[in-house]
């Protein structure tokens, strides 16, 4: 996967919400919408759930491509790419859990299956990261499902991403099966999150240990000690040994915090939750990651999947209920902010596609990336899932 840059943007005060009104005319927005700070009116319902349902549809009547699989964009490039279509499953799992409809469970099935097919008959990929997102996803499809294939497809990965591991700045896994000397972030936080999710399946004590060794080398190479902040990448530049601390990427933030939080859970040591909140309070104040107290804009393409996929962890960490309650609130409020200002301004209404910016709907007939679907997919559910664990009140 490619990395992609973004701008800096100055951080404006999360508290004030002053969400415009937007009119709508789907299903899921029946009740009149109004700027929920009027005074007078109807009260302003947000439709979490209905809304996930309307954008879960949208995104496969819009990227259905070959073999269950989804293409590029709604604008006619069928191209398939692996890492997208494995955080499909991802959000495919997310309406099957929500809702219980069988027809969830028939397309996560045609979708893995149809990956290997479109990816030369078989799940290896040159990309680690890719392997784990759809690892990841796939023990979320075994536990869901109990369907076995799942589980053996992320065994599978799970031995193939293992081989990257080197000595090579003393410890991690690689970027990719062909870049000894570059280790990354997306190949590291995923790894530990991966381990720890078997590791609840199968008591399997090897990967407690390999969870624990991936994210103390992390943590000791990727991560600020003082902000929390994760670093993309360390590498072998002209013979230096640099490390990459420009590129700091909200998928990061989300995976590194995915991956305290297991470990906390499987070990009961503080010291993992402490850096999991860490980087979460982190989430909230920095202008790395923020513009006007929204998740930045980190455009289309593989960046526009990154935003979704801080949102799946952050909402982890807000449900924890060892958290203390004042960050559990700030958590609570920040994604219900991004969330309503994504409801309200965000979507292209009756399309129900995705903008980049969450405080910006794409325009009607313009080209919208998969990435950029599923990151808006991803945060309705959770919007979805916090409202309906009490979170939202």
């Amino acid at each position: 996967m490619k990395k992609l840059f973004s701008k800096r943007y100055t951080i404006l005060l999360l508290s004030v919400i002053g969400l415009g009104v937007l009119t709508a005319s789907c299903d899921d927005d029946a009740i009149p919408l109004r700027d929920p700070n009027t005074a007078v009116g109807p009260e302003f319902k947000y439709t979490w759930a209905q809304t996930a349902d309307s954008l879960q549809l949208s995104t496969y009547n819009n990227y259905l491509g070959s073999n269950g699989t989804f293409v590029q964009n709604n604008a006619g490039n069928s191209s398939f790419n692996y890492w997208p279509n494995a955080h499909v499953l991802d959000v495919l799992v997310d309406g099957y859990i929500r809702t219980g409809n069988d027809s969830y469970k028939a397309k996560m099935k045609a979708l893995v299956q149809g990956i290997k097919i479109k990816n030369g008959n078989t799940y290896n990929n040159v990309f680690n990261d890719d392997m784990l997102w759809l690892a990841n996803s796939c023990v979320r499809a075994y536990k869901a499902t109990n369907d076995q294939e799942y589980k053996d497809i992320a065994d599978f990965l799970w031995e193939r991403i293992k081989v990257s591991w080197s000595d090579v700045f003393g410890g991690g896994i690689t970027w990719k099966q062909d870049t000894p000397k570059q280790k990354n972030a997306v190949s590291n936080g995923p790894a530990v999150i991966l381990a720890l999710r078997l590791y609840e399946i199968d008591n399997d004590p090897d990967d407690l240990v390999w969870a624990k060794k991936i994210y103390t080398w992390q943590k000791n190479n990727l991560v600020d000690p003082v902000s929390g902040v994760v670093w993309d990448n360390i590498s072998e530049v002209n013979g230096a040994v640099v490390t990459n601390k420009e590129w700091v990427f909200t998928y990061n933030m989300g995976t590194w915090i995915g991956a305290g939080l297991r470990l906390y859970k499987a070990t009961n040591d503080q010291v993992y939750l402490d850096d999991a909140v860490k980087a979460g309070r982190t989430v909230l104040t920095s202008p790395k990651l923020l513009s006007e107290g929204l998740l930045r804009d980190e455009g289309q393409g593989d960046g526009g999947l990154f935003k979704g996929i801080l949102v799946r962890y952050l909402t982890e960490l807000t449900e924890q209920p060892t958290i203390n309650s004042t960050d559990t609130e700030k958590f609570a409020a920040f994604l219900k902010f991004n969330a309503q200002s994504f409801y309200k301004k965000g979507i292209l209404r009756p399309a129900m596609l995705s903008g980049n910016n969450w405080k910006t709907a794409p325009s009607a007939g313009g080209s919208v990336d998969l990435t950029t679907q599923l990151s808006g997919v991803m945060l309705i559910e959770a919007a979805a899932k916090l409202d309906k664990d009490g979170f939202f009140n």
